[in-house]
């Protein structure tokens, strides 16, 4: 099941993720979401200040700059400073339901909306600001690798958010789930073991990336110093 949507409409999908650095396995992920959804744009979006990771990034300005030459021959995929803040720093505390707020607002009705995530992240959500709104805004697509289970999403969302039938037959394992207005797909069609924190042990331990990331933003991490 892909989604229906006017066809008046874009379908836009707003990815986002501390991209530190962007690697294979989210290029992977963001190709399978447009081809199975048919998305017409991909907004990758480098967080602020995420609220539940400790260590310290890489600057805001270097991970965009890496989605930026990770894009940069795709045209479906759009770097973003949505969470850039006032001062353009990327210094700041974003939350995911106030960046959907954003993009609706930019849209206006004329998108629909796929908010895309990855199954380890969406397991936390009840951990969100406001997850029971953000639930509510946009659609989402949840990655994960083949022969994923989605009923223990399902148990974690309040069952008053569930679609009636969702409500009735909660124990089937459909690979997707209604929500009263909005809904979770799942997206089993990704098999990746490329990890940012790997990436980030290799450049330090000197070891190469080749293949980790494209080319591009292997030759910004080296020139650049980062991850060292």
């Amino acid at each position: 099941m892909t989604g229906a949507r006017p066809k008046a409409r874009e379908a836009v999908a707003l990815y986002g993720g501390s991209f530190d650095p962007i690697h294979a396995g989210h290029l992977a992920v963001a190709h399978a979401a447009v081809k199975k959804f048919k998305l017409d744009r991909v907004y990758f979006i480098p967080s602020g200040l995420p609220p539940h990771k400790r260590r310290n990034l890489a600057e805001f300005p270097h991970r965009v700059a890496m989605v930026a030459l990770a894009s940069a021959d795709e045209p479906k995929f759009i770097p973003s400073t949505a969470e850039a803040g006032k001062d353009l720093t990327g210094r700041q505390i974003f939350y995911s339901v106030d960046t959907v707020r954003h993009f609706k607002r930019q849209f206006h009705g004329r998108a629909h909306l796929y908010f895309i995530v990855g199954a380890d992240q969406f397991l936390t959500i009840r951990e969100w600001r406001d997850y029971e709104t953000l639930l509510g805004l946009c659609d989402f697509i949840v990655a994960n690798r083949p022969g994923f289970q989605m009923n223990p999403l399902r148990r974690l969302i309040p069952p008053r958010l569930l679609a009636p039938g969702e409500a009735r037959d909660a124990a089937r394992d459909a690979d997707v789930i209604a929500l009263r207005h909005a809904t979770i797909y799942s997206l089993t069609t990704v098999s990746s073991d490329v990890s940012a924190t790997d990436i980030r042990r290799r450049v330090r331990n000197g070891k190469s990336i080749e293949g980790l990331v494209p080319p591009r933003v292997e030759e910004y991490i080296h020139k650049q110093a980062l991850y060292r």
